[in-house]
């Protein structure tokens, strides 16, 4: 293992990341610096701006983060990985009152920007993406395509908290992509709800972990580093006791 990290990391990423005391978040910014190529002051950008905490997969287990991460590589990547639960948009320079348009107008004012804040191998496809139904117009906000993942990213902006009326709105989406849109050689389209507002419980209790819908807080302001913790924290909490309830439930015949 040692012989091939040496090949593949410089001396100065081991002492970066020798200096992380967590297992599981060292083994993470490894196997992301070998993945993404990251040079040695993206890497410490990285632990500055809170990567692993805001990344999806920090919620579960330990055991299920090192089973994702033992078997990433540059050509197999988990959507766990890819995604985050905070997203930081704090270079838009939002203030005060805007509307969905505001925002898309934003993003798309400063797109290099964005998709560099959603991570590498995000490419631009569309906006306002028409989805016509029984006669009906449908928008999807922005269409994007993942390289690694090889599908396309539905992405749906909301103001306020998440609701579940968005997840059948998004599951409609996603399934006319994937009819209409998606190419024989692509996976199955996946679904990000970007909302202003964080509402970690409903989120767990519909499930949207085992789905292909992500949902995820925008934030126009950078919080300090103590927020994305206690909502780490609290995210892991809601789950276990989830798991827990879920147990309970289940009968043993």
């Amino acid at each position: 293992m040692f012989a091939t990290l040496s090949q593949t990391l410089s001396w100065s990423h081991f002492i970066e990341l020798v200096s992380i005391e967590s297992t599981t978040k060292r083994l993470f910014y490894q196997q992301m610096s070998i993945v993404e190529n990251w040079s040695v002051r993206t890497l410490r950008q990285k632990q500055d701006s809170m990567l692993f905490e805001r990344t999806a997969i920090a919620a579960k287990s330990e055991y299920e983060i090192l089973q994702t991460l033992q078997t990433t590589t540059k050509t197999n990547i988990s959507p766990d990985l890819v995604f985050k639960s905070s997203y930081i948009l704090d270079f838009f320079g939002l203030t005060g009152y805007y509307s969905e348009k505001d925002l898309e107008d934003t993003i798309l004012h400063n797109l290099e920007q964005f998709i560099m804040e959603l991570g590498k191998d995000f490419a631009f496809v569309e906006r306002q993406k028409r989805i016509p139904i029984d006669s009906i117009d449908y928008s999807l906000d922005l269409l994007f395509f993942h390289r690694k993942l090889n599908r396309l990213v539905a992405i749906d902006l909301k103001l306020g908290k998440f609701q579940p009326k968005h997840k059948g709105q998004m599951e409609l989406y996603l399934k006319y992509l994937k009819l209409h849109d998606k190419q024989p050689h692509e996976n199955l389209p996946i679904g990000l709800l970007l909302c202003s507002e964080g509402n970690t419980e409903h989120i767990e209790l519909l499930m949207l972990d085992e789905t292909n819908i992500k949902v995820a807080q925008y934030l126009t302001a950078l919080p300090d580093k103590q927020w994305f913790i206690d909502k780490l924290n609290k995210s892991i909490a809601i789950a276990q006791e989830n798991a827990k309830q879920l147990n309970k439930n289940i009968v043993i015949p």
